[in-house]
């Protein structure tokens, strides 16, 4: 039996929790964590959800550690100047570093959720 989506989000608010200061994770990776692999477009939505939560969603990025999110921070750079307050590097692309600053969330074995 697959979860609903709202046991879902919170499956991945409780991983984006865990996400240590000076670390980064991506959206496919808290989706392969939770066991379905092929949802990290639903993280996505679970961390837009996260809206007013006290939540370091600025920790997310994208596989090449891009900062796809940072529309949601409210300015084009504040997701950005978080993760350097928080002793992240960027390369000259402007993604980070994900060999020095990946945090990999521990695994989990569990359905995957529903994609309606």
């Amino acid at each position: 039996m697959k979860e609903p989506k709202s046991d879902f989000f919170n499956r991945v608010w409780d991983v984006v929790a865990e996400i240590p200061s000076g670390k980064v994770t991506t959206y496919g990776q808290i989706a392969e964590a939770l066991g379905a692999r092929r949802s990290a477009r639903m993280v996505g939505w679970a961390l837009n959800a996260a809206s007013g939560m006290a939540l370091p969603c600025h920790r997310v990025v994208n596989r090449f550690g891009g900062l796809s999110g940072s529309p949601h921070f409210g300015g084009p750079h504040i997701m950005e100047d978080i993760l350097k307050g928080e002793g992240i590097s960027f390369d000259d692309e402007g993604c980070v570093v994900l060999e020095k600053h990946l945090w990999t969330p521990p695994q989990s074995s569990t359905e995957e959720p529903d994609k309606d």
